[in-house]
């Protein structure tokens, strides 16, 4: 037994070196490992809760960005349907004093048709008349003479148009 408790006690007193020893050299080493690693791992987790946060914030001026863009938009189509109607009516208000302007050009064209017509006309009658006073004058006769002079000339008028009018 006595080799036993020899062997027990070596053992525990070995064991003890090797704890020392352990201590010294690997335990301390060891846990400045642990140590680095726990502070890289809060620092990472800190990293990334900021950069959460950083995202969070460009999300939000990117949804300000888009609010500003589709108001932006908005007015840009507001302002080119009123731009687009004030077109229109510009448009329609000239449309409408070029056809015054064409219609008012039309009326005096169409009565200085007319007073030249007239005048024509009256020149005309005026030659008809002249014609019509030669023969009876040159064939003065009496009064059957003269409807019957008449009645021919008449007559003629339809058959030669004289004077260029039709009858």
């Amino acid at each position: 037994m006595v080799d036993l408790n020899a062997t027990l006690i070596a053992q525990i007193i070995n064991f003890l070196i090797l704890v020392a020893i352990l201590a010294k050299v690997a335990y301390k080493p060891l846990m400045q490992a642990l140590a680095d690693r726990q502070a890289k791992i809060a620092e990472s987790l800190e990293t990334a809760e900021q950069e959460k946060q950083a995202a969070e914030k460009l999300k939000q001026e990117y949804l300000a960005q888009l609010a500003e863009a589709r108001t932006q938009a908005q007015a840009i189509v507001e302002k080119a349907a009123k731009l687009a109607e004030q077109t229109k009516e510009e448009i329609l208000k000239e449309a409408r004093e070029e056809s015054a302007r064409l219609l008012k050009a039309t009326q005096e064209e169409i009565a200085l048709e007319r007073e030249r017509a007239i005048a024509e006309l009256k020149g005309e009658v005026v030659t008809l008349a002249v014609a019509a006073a030669s023969k009876i004058i040159a064939q003065n006769m009496d009064e059957q003479a003269n409807a019957k002079l008449v009645d021919d000339f008449i007559s003629n008028l339809d058959g030669k148009k004289i004077g260029g009018l039709p009858c």
